[in-house]
């Protein structure tokens, strides 16, 4: 699902709102999770899961072109776990899916 997709899901459940309204709120919540995720704050949504930041330290990696050592630089990244009702909810579906085949 991508971002357009979320829009327009969520105009066409709620006839309230209009095209404009949607995008407009999904811009608002994605905007405040990215700007949460980057202060280091980490966000849960029961029944979802949360997303947090992870520390990848600095390493040796080597350039495979030429098989030289680098430095890789320490890095800060995103993370998401699912909750367990998703987790849950996804592995009954793909076990109907594989079920079914």
């Amino acid at each position: 699902m991508t971002r357009s997709d979320l829009v327009e899901e969520l105009a066409s459940r709620f006839s309230q709102l209009t095209h404009r309204d949607a995008e407009y709120a999904v811009k608002t919540i994605l905007d405040a999770m990215g700007e949460a995720l980057v202060r280091g704050h980490r966000i849960e949504i029961r029944g979802f899961g949360s997303f947090s930041i992870n520390r990848r330290p600095p390493r040796m990696g080597r350039n495979p072109r030429s098989g030289e050592s680098v430095h890789i630089p320490e890095k800060r990244v995103p993370h998401f776990k699912p909750g367990k009702a998703l987790r849950e909810a996804v592995d009954e579906r793909t076990q109907e899916l594989e079920a079914g085949k």
